[in-house]
Order: structure tokens, then sequence, then C-alpha cells
């Protein structure tokens, strides 16, 4: 699975990108990574997890004037992205990772319950930590769907358990971009999906800038005007 994710990368030259890239076709993406992630600037901030952040096309324009880079990809469970921790994000050495899952880990017919997922957020921020120990983790809330819409109550309890943990931590913080999908009558607008109704159209990534990028330039605005 963790062949399947795609690298974006905004806010940076692309000479040295494009480079990489046509090293990696010829020798292999996974291989390479490694090398190609000390071409990209430290102190950056990271996005990774599933496809509702892989897809995310207007991502570098969106957090201008932030340096993101993506890699997310589809499919991901919290127990993908710590499988993979090194090269989705210690090896950028970011100032900061944004992490969506928890989608697909609750999704039904599976065995995983909240608790579980909590417990996996807590080893994704042990993991960051233990070689970043400065590097703020942001997790965000896991999203309500039409196309999940029966597994929402696990996945909301799976919220409530993941932001009484992150409470707890230095340089981590939930960011609960959930609450503000449903309207004032408690109902979820069909148009924050395409048309699978599970993943988010421009229309929610647009709501979720307005919520996630005042939180990362309340504590790297001044750092990103200077790269």
């Amino acid at each position: 699975m963790l062949q399947a994710f795609s690298l974006r990368t905004y806010g940076r030259p692309l000479g040295l990108f494009a480079l990489a890239l046509l090293t990696s076709a010829a020798f292999g993406f996974r291989e390479f990574r490694p090398a190609f992630a000390r071409l990209l600037t430290p102190g950056s901030i990271v996005f990774t997890g599933a496809s509702s952040i892989a897809y995310w096309d207007s991502l570098g324009k969106d957090m201008k004037p932030l340096p993101v880079y993506n890699t997310a990809f589809g499919g991901a469970e919290y127990s993908d992205i710590i499988a993979g921790v090194d090269k989705l994000v210690i090896a950028y050495r970011p100032s900061a990772v944004v992490i969506y899952a928890g989608d697909n880990d609750l999704a039904t017919p599976t065995r995983k319950t909240p608790q579980s997922v909590a417990a996996d957020v807590r080893k994704f921020v042990d993991l960051v930590h233990a070689q970043l120990p400065d590097t703020w983790v942001y997790v965000l809330s896991i999203k309500p769907s039409h196309a999940r819409w029966d597994a929402w109550p696990k996945m909301k309890e799976a919220d409530g358990l993941i932001q009484d943990y992150l409470r707890t931590q230095d340089h981590a913080q939930f960011i609960d971009v959930a609450s503000s999908m449903f309207d004032a009558q408690g109902n979820l607008p069909h148009d924050l999906f395409i048309s699978d109704g599970l993943h988010p159209s421009a229309k929610c990534y647009a709501l979720w800038t307005s919520i996630i990028k005042p939180v990362l330039l309340e504590h790297f605005g001044a750092s990103a005007v200077h790269h």
C-alpha cells in the first residue's frame, strides 16, 4: 500500500523536483525517496494520511505562504502511516505534520475500534516525537460522510478519544474539521462531497482551509514569510 501514494511539493522551485522524479522513474520511487527528501527544505509542513489529503490538489495554493508537502496516499490507515513514518514524515524533518486518517480504519466492515484508532494516534505521535521532539503534530478529526454514515458514531467516538489524548501532549493538537461540516439544522450538505459521497469537494477543502490554515499560521506564519 505504501507504494501507492503520490508526492506533491508546493512553494519551492521545481528544477530539483523534476530531476528527482526522473531519477525515481529509473530506479524506483520507493528506494529513491530518502535521497529525494534531502533535496527538500527542512522546516516545511508535511500533510499526510489518506485520500482525503492525497486528493487535495489545491493544497499548496490554499496554504500559501506556508511551504507544504503532501505525502498522503489512497486507502491509508493509521497503521500504514506508522509503518511508513520514516519516509512519509521523518525524512523531511518538518516543523509540523498534519495527518488525516481513521476514516478507512473504521469503515464497515472492520475489526478496528475507536480505542484502537486512538492507540494508533498515540503511537504515531510518539514515533514522530522520538526523532523530532520539536515538530508539531496536528491530528485532523475524522470526517463524517454520506458513504460511511453508518460508521460515523464510531468515528465520532474516536475523535473524542483522540482529542482527549492530544490535550495532554506538548507540541500536538487536535483540529476539528468535522463539526463545521454540519449545517445549522445538523444536516451534512451533499455539496461538501464529490459524487461518491465520500471524498471532499472543493467547497469542503475551502472549509477545511479556513479551519486548518489559521492554526498553522499562528505557529509558523512568521517563518513562512522568510522562505
